[in-house]
This record gives C-alpha cells, structure tokens and sequence, in this order.
C-alpha cells in the first residue's frame, strides 16, 4: 500500500491512531441482532440497507472497520468477505472474529482495488467506510467491476446538505446556515489533520452512478426518532429531526 494515493495513506494514519476508540463501539455491535444505522441508529426496518435475501450470497463490506457488519452479514446466511486500509482497526475486527466464533476474510488494502476477480459478489456495502474515505470515481468503478449482474450496492454516508451546514472546526455542530458553496463539492481537506473525506451533490452522484453503469433503486434521506441519541458532535437531534444529515443510496448493476 505505499503507492495509495495521499487520502489513504492520510486516512489510515488517522484511523490507526482512531482504532482504540472505535473498540467498544465495535464489539457492542458485534452482538446485535437486529442491525441500527448511521450515527443515530436507525434500524434495519426504516430504511433497509440489506437485500432480503442473503443467504448464500457473496458480499463485500468496503470499508469494513471493525467488521460489525460484516457480522450482521454473516448471521444471515452470507459469505462476506471485509476490506480496510487501517491495520488497527483489522486488528480490532480480528479480535472479535475470534470472540465471537466467526471466521471470514478480512484484507488489508484499499476498497479502489479489491485484490478479487471480476463480478465476484453479489452485494456490496458501505457504511462510512469507502463511500466516505476513498475516491468516488475509483471506488464505485471498483463497486461495478466486483458485483455480477443482477448484484445490488448500498452505502450509508453524510447528507450533502450536513456538508454544506457544518463548520470546519472538529466538533462544532452544524449550523442552520449554508457554510461553503454546494457547486464544486468533491473532495474536503478537514483542518488539523482530521480527515480527508470526499462527498458530492445528489446531481453529481446520480451522474457517477449511471456513467459508472448502475441504475439507481434508491434514495433515502434518514430522519432519526425524536428520542435517538448520538456520540458524535456534528449535528444535534434538533437538526437532524428538521434535514437529512445522512443518506443511503441503493442501486444495482443490470442484468
């Protein structure tokens, strides 16, 4: 990996570093039943991130981190296979694979080039892993090159609304006002060292996806309960009651 371009080099320092704190987070959602999304948990009902159907179908988690959905997976009949560019956080999901009696394969690499032949898998997801951290124009072609016909992709990530409200300060809530401007979006350099993430406008991905060749099932712009609750300080439930801060899409490589 020491020819991955600079975010995820950049990205996987800040996750190694990151990874311990992620540890409990993991291993309590190791043990769910029912999977709950995103930063508020959402669950499963709402909005439907898995196909019905698992069983015995090849998956790959982009993006894996701990692995807890991989786990979800697993539970429900798939055979998955995880990736993850941070060794700390493999480490972690290892641990767990250990503590709860599963074994799967779990990679060190980078979701824009999965070391796995051509329409390998049925189904592909992302919950701020690669959707978040890695470059939409490689890893969606990556997606697409993985996924036989018929295969589905789903990946949960910030609302671009939520990028448009949400200061440059580490842990400032977002605001109710427009910070940076919606034309241009693409890839965002947070300061002091926090990220690189990358996010679009619903044009510009819907644009991706169908040049990419995909036809787009779904948008689902997730609204939490009124009495959810979140560790992270990026938005309020106040605001997250009033706009999407987060959005699945769902979409799938014809036949």
């Amino acid at each position: 990996m020491t020819n991955s371009p600079d975010y995820v080099r950049h990205n996987r320092t800040m996750w190694n570093a990151l990874a311990k704190d992620y540890a409990v987070a993991g291993e309590e959602a190791w043990v769910q039943e029912i999977p709950t999304w995103g930063i508020w948990g959402v669950s499963e009902e709402q909005i439907g991130m898995f196909p019905k159907d698992l069983v015995d179908k090849d998956v790959i988690e982009l993006g894996c981190g701990t692995a807890y959905v991989s786990a979800w997976l697993i539970r429900r009949g798939a055979r998955v296979v995880g990736i993850d560019s941070s060794e700390a956080q493999l480490a972690t999901a290892r641990h767990l694979q250990q503590q709860n009696g599963f074994d799967f394969p779990l990679i060190l690499g980078n979701a824009e080039q999965v070391p796995y032949p051509d329409e390998s898998f049925d189904f592909a997801i992302s919950e701020y892993g690669a959707c978040l951290w890695a470059d939409p124009r490689r890893w969606t072609m990556e997606a697409w090159r993985l996924l036989r016909p018929g295969g589905r992709l789903a990946f949960l990530t910030n609302s671009f609304l939520l990028m448009l409200c949400l200061p440059d300060q580490d842990g400032i809530p977002a605001t109710d006002r427009l910070l940076r401007p919606a034309f241009g979006m693409y890839r965002v350099d947070w300061p002091d060292e926090v990220g690189i993430e990358f996010h679009l406008s619903h044009g510009d991905w819907i644009r991706l996806l169908r040049q990419t060749g995909f036809e787009i099932e779904d948008l689902v712009e997730i609204q939490p309960e009124h009495d959810a609750s979140t560790r992270f300080p990026c938005v309020s439930l106040d605001w997250a009651r009033q706009w999407p801060c987060e959005e699945v899409w769902k979409v799938r490589k014809p036949l």
